[in-house]
């Protein structure tokens, strides 16, 4: 399959970024320091802790670095041929435009994937060597999730790389979805509420209405997390989740399984608009 063709190509270009191996190197550090905390710190575990709550308790730290490893390693996969001209040598060959992107996804997906495995690889011997035992089942779980969410992240810059010609766009591109929705996404929230609520900020229990639990999923990392929480359901604070927990909402919408959703929701969309893009652009 010609798109194969290209991921393997892509996959061994983009391990050659030194910026990739340096937030890779970064986040595994960051992994040993949250291992190492849980374990030796009560108030993190809440005086229990286990291999199952080590699991879910560097889920936040995979967030953070699948979201900025993917810009680093995925804003100029199709721009960045577009602009240099290297993308009419590649179409020249037996690759159609959407081998060029399903391959560009993939190839990107896989270079995540390594400090994904690594990860859990140095979490799973720091949990047996710290406390004594391991969670096989939900380490595995962990990286099923893990890699979906590496697939999402990959697939939507890429998206975004595939919509235009210019590095320095794509890249302004991708930064800003990561400012909005990762970073600022939690104060739209709670704009809205506020505006909803008659210009005045709810309090009490339950403070924030049920509508607001599918908003909360949309980061890419938060619905990452909620997903955790419906693969891990045993896991210490699983059912709290990002916003409201999924034990506090009773609507059909309340079930931790929307995480899953709105994860393929950002593997489908970005890159079917993107593909749509590249599709009819002059090359």
């Amino acid at each position: 399959m010609s798109w194969t063709v290209v991921a393997r190509k892509d996959f061994r270009d983009a391990l050659r970024s030194r910026a990739f191996w340096g937030v890779s190197a970064l986040f595994l550090l960051l992994v040993v320091s949250l291992s190492v905390a849980y374990a030796q710190v009560d108030e993190l575990s809440g005086g229990d802790p286990s291999a199952l709550g080590l699991v879910f308790f560097i889920a936040t730290a995979i967030g953070v670095f699948v979201s900025i490893a993917a810009i680093l390693t995925c804003y100029k996969s199709v721009a960045g041929e577009r602009e240099s001209g290297s993308m009419k040598l590649l179409l020249a060959l037996p690759h159609t435009r959407r081998d060029v992107v399903l391959g560009k996804v993939a190839g990107r997906t896989g270079v995540l994937a390594v400090p994904i495995v690594a990860a859990l690889l140095v979490g799973a011997g720091l949990g047996t060597a710290l406390l004594g035992e391991v969670a096989p089942l939900a380490t595995v779980l962990f990286g099923l999730v893990g890699l979906l969410f590496a697939l999402t992240y990959a697939a939507l810059v890429v998206g975004i790389s595939a919509t235009t010609g210019s590095t320095g766009r794509a890249a302004a591109l991708a930064i800003g979805f990561f400012l909005v929705f990762e970073l600022l996404w939690d104060t739209v929230v709670i704009a809205l509420v506020f505006v909803a609520n008659g210009f005045v900020f709810p309090s009490g229990p339950g403070a924030l209405p049920e509508w607001t639990y599918p908003l909360v999923q949309l980061p890419p990392s938060n619905a990452f997390v909620t997903s955790l929480s419906a693969v891990i359901p045993d896991a210490p604070g699983a059912a709290a989740g990002p916003g409201p927990g999924a034990g506090q909402v009773e609507t059909f919408f309340g079930t931790p399984w929307l995480g899953l959703v709105v994860l393929l929701f950002w593997v489908v969309v970005p890159l079917a608009l993107g593909y749509r893009r590249f599709a009819r652009a002059d090359l």
